[in-house]
């Protein structure tokens, strides 16, 4: 039975090769190993540090004929050893769908896309497929795109359920902890503009999302609303300049009679010169410091980002934690040298400080990261990092650490081979 299933795919598959105007199959294995004493907390003296390697293995299907176009992915990301060699089944629960989407193009300028797929806009600060994280980050949602003379509009939408449910609509948030109070919407709606001239971009964000009001850990009846809105500017004045500015809030409720009140502002600066690139950057998100019992949070969160691109590789902040906190300011100087045709190395250091008091003392630590980049082959790259945080006695009460160990550093070492392995193009009939 199972040959005879397979048979018929594959010749579902040829049937749709030999007709498309496009077909594409291909691969995204990363294993990475992690040396992890620190990372994304203070490691307590005397604790030994984790050691493992996590792999993802991610299968893409694409397929467009005509005006219609559609995207299928299916992945399993597992750690070394944690299925039996000769269990028959997958144990872990490993195996997932990362998208699976169909979009259709009505002219030139008009798109609908819907289904599982990514969503992702600007710096990632917002809206970001967090392609770190091995299982990336998915939408359930529709999208209408529009198109013209360096003009787009996006307006998504989406609306989630636990399951088929024949009476009422509650929902019961997937995750725990900070994840469970800003992952897991409800529904959502957002808009998202964005315009591009010569030297000078700039995009508008506005994003609704509804939550399920919940009594402790159940949900009950009702929801809350919080909406995030702001704007990315992108400026290159020349060649060698480029100047990145965000500046975003956040309103709404948080919970049930607890109102929001946050905004998150950035400013970063780069030189290159030459082949070296230079940065300066500041970023502040607001905090709190008393923990809604005014009725009212401050505290901003990024709410569906590629967090661990900001902040730190260390992730400290804000990548499934730090929300309704003290908030954070960041200043951060970064460089890439390239050290050879296929090679370069980054460099890149914060300075991290509350925007709330702890105590008497608001500096948190320094961080200090560096990552070098070898292309292997045309479909293959090699990433090597180390981080390592000098914590302040302020992070260790942020963190809840009494007795921290006196070095907290973090090491990796990633391959990434994307290859193509079936590709079929009609340059006669673009879509």
């Amino acid at each position: 039975m199972k040959k005879y299933i397979a048979g018929i795919i594959l010749m579902v598959l040829y049937s749709n090769y030999l007709n498309a105007q496009e077909f594409n199959v291909g691969l995204d294995i990363r294993p990475r190993l992690e040396y992890s004493h620190g990372f994304g907390n203070l490691i307590p003296e005397g604790v030994d540090p984790g050691l493992f390697v996590q792999q993802r293995s991610r299968l893409n299907l694409g397929y467009a004929i005509e005006n219609f176009s559609t995207f299928f992915s299916v992945q399993d990301v597992s750690v070394w050893g944690d299925n039996p060699q000769i269990s028959p089944n997958d144990g872990n629960n490993s195996f997932s769908l990362a998208q699976a989407w169909v979009r259709f193009n009505f002219d030139k300028n008009w798109t609908v896309k819907v289904g599982r797929q990514v969503l992702s806009y600007d710096d990632q600060r917002i809206f970001g497929g967090l392609d770190w994280a091995m299982q990336g980050r998915f939408h359930d949602a529709a999208l209408v795109s529009y198109k013209q003379n360096g003009f787009q509009l996006d307006f998504g939408l989406s609306f989630n359920q636990n399951g088929v449910s024949r009476q009422g609509t509650l929902f019961d948030p997937n995750n725990v902890g900070d994840a469970r109070a800003v992952f897991d919407y409800k529904s959502m709606i957002y808009v998202w503009a964005n315009k591009k001239w010569k030297s000078f971009s700039g995009s508008f964000l506005f994003a609704n999302n509804s939550y399920q009001n919940l009594a402790g850990e159940t949900p009950v009846e009702g929801t809350v609303n919080r909406q995030t809105f702001g704007v990315h500017l992108v400026s290159k004045p020349n060649n060698s300049f480029k100047i990145l500015a965000n500046l975003y809030a956040q309103t709404g409720e948080f919970f049930d009679n607890v109102d929001l009140s946050a905004y998150n502002a950035m400013l970063e600066l780069n030189y290159k010169p030459n082949k070296t690139l230079f940065g300066l950057g500041f970023e502040i998100l607001s905090g709190d410091d008393n923990g809604a019992t005014d009725g009212e949070i401050s505290s901003f969160f990024p709410i569906f980002g590629t967090n661990h691109k900001f902040n730190g590789f260390m992730d400290y902040f804000y990548v499934g934690n730090h929300a309704n906190s003290v908030g954070l300011k960041d200043m951060y100087a970064k460089a890439v040298f390239k050290t050879g045709a296929k090679s370069s190395l980054l460099g890149k250091i914060h300075y991290f400080m509350s925007d709330k008091d702890i105590g008497a003392e608001n500096y948190l630590g320094t961080e200090v990261d560096v990552v070098f980049t070898q292309k292997v082959v045309s479909f293959a790259t090699l990433k090597i990092g180390y981080s390592h945080m000098f914590a302040s006695d302020a992070m260790e009460v942020l963190k809840g650490v009494a007795n921290p160990s006196s070095i907290q550093n973090w090491g990796w070492a990633m391959l990434i081979v994307k290859p193509t392995l079936f590709q079929k193009k009609n340059n006669d009939n673009k879509i």
